[in-house]
């Protein structure tokens, strides 16, 4: 699936993830007044005041030049069409792939940036979030940087409000207001086939292990947002899940098993989720007995994770997975 198909098939949160805007003072206020602001008004300049995940950061007018660590506002910068010089690109996902040529800087991974290749290249904004959050400090003295990390535990309104962020710091507010209204039409679909669709649990695979999540964890979007019943009330609500048993997923007896696999995101391990989860005690659950076990992307959920985008394209596949079964 490409990452432009991805939008439509395919909120730490910013702590209120609040953009303001300073304008320059106009030439005919007060000397006092217009000392400071003389500079930026005779070149026209405004200066964009961001409030995010790990503090403040200033940029000057909208930037030209953006690198990010995060693949979540990658995507949203890809729907917004704003023109993207830097990305991670170790483990680049294929929904990315126009973003791999040499036209587009390698900036390192989303663990580790190569900070000698951004500090060459003075972009005039970095972005992280999540995964690359802990090189904020190191970058933020490199060049104007913001941390658009989510909160699980609002996952949805912080999605929404980091990509509304990140739009007006880009200029594109209106290509976000559009985005959000195809995301909340997706998630009230959604809430409308889950609501008689009876209960679901989801469970991520790696390496022949199986993790639970549930409301208000990393995946919880499924319950919180989506509105599918949860067969389990509570799964500790941890970045990595509940490990469980086989045994644990036949006594909480879902309707609906929804099923990532990491080994397949990440592209390492040799049995996939399906190998891991034919066997004669989840065989017993409703959801295989009713085939009513769904393998969710896993780029999408596990790997993106974030970005209205991605969040519209996630809901429409549990609509899509929901509705084939009524």
């Amino acid at each position: 699936m490409s990452i432009r198909s991805l939008r439509r098939a395919a909120v730490v949160a910013a702590p209120a993830a609040v953009l303001a805007l300073s304008l320059s003072a106009c030439a005919d206020t007060d000397e006092t007044e217009a000392g400071a602001a003389e500079a930026d008004t005779a070149a026209g300049a405004t200066t964009l005041t961001i409030e995010h995940a790990q503090g403040t950061t200033e940029l000057d007018g909208v930037p030209e030049k953006i690198f990010t660590f995060d693949y979540a506002a990658l995507a949203v910068l890809d729907a917004l069409d704003v023109d993207v010089a830097g990305v991670a690109k170790s483990n680049l996902p294929d929904v990315f792939s126009e973003y791999a040529g040499d036209d587009v800087t390698d900036i390192g991974t989303i663990f580790e940036p190569d900070y000698e290749t951004v500090a060459a290249e003075q972009p005039d904004l970095i972005i992280v979030a999540g995964r690359s959050s802990t090189a904020y400090p190191d970058l933020s003295e490199i060049a104007p940087t913001i941390d658009l990390s989510n909160d699980w535990s609002t996952f949805h309104e912080s999605v929404v409000a980091n990509t509304e962020l990140l739009g007006q710091a880009v200029g594109a507010e209106e290509g976000v207001d559009e985005l959000v209204a195809d995301l909340d039409e997706s998630v009230a679909a959604a809430q409308e086939v889950a609501a008689d669709a009876g209960t679901g649990l989801i469970v991520l695979t790696s390496g022949g292990e199986v993790t639970a999540y549930g409301p208000g964890s990393r995946f919880g979007y499924l319950h919180d947002a989506l509105g599918v019943t949860p067969a389990v009330e509570d799964v500790e609500a941890e970045t990595h899940g509940e490990a469980v048993s086989f045994e644990f997923v036949l006594e909480a007896d879902p309707d609906w098993l929804f099923v990532l696999d990491r080994d397949a995101a990440i592209g390492e391990g040799t049995d996939n989720a399906e190998q891991v989860l034919d066997n004669a005690v989840v065989h017993e659950t409703t959801a295989w007995s009713e085939d009513q076990v769904v393998y969710l992307d896993p780029v999408a959920w596990y790997i993106v994770n974030g970005g209205v985008p991605t969040l519209t394209g996630m809901a429409d596949e549990v609509t899509a997975a929901l509705q084939d079964a009524s």
